[in-house]
């Protein structure tokens, strides 16, 4: 892949941030942004293959003798065995 130079206006914020890990990672500044460029480039490919549709499957059921789904307190009770 051929490096291709362009001109950029990068925010104070960004350009200082950048310099930083560049320093702390002992990596060039080009290297940084470029890492940093692919990566947020690449978060709306990701989020497309994560998407999915969650099923909540349901049964029918009954509810035990002695439980009122109305009194939560009382609910509470028989879970915490008391």
């Amino acid at each position: 892949m051929m490096p291709m130079r362009t001109t950029l206006t990068l925010s104070d914020d960004v350009l200082k941030l950048a310099r930083q890990r560049a320093a702390r990672e002992n990596r060039s500044l080009r290297e940084v942004i470029n890492e940093s460029l692919r990566l947020g480039l690449s978060i709306d490919r990701q989020r497309k293959r994560a998407d999915f549709v969650f099923r909540l499957k349901t049964v029918n059921g009954r509810t035990l003798p002695g439980v009122d789904l109305n009194d939560r307190d009382k609910l509470f009770d028989l879970l915490d065995g008391r």
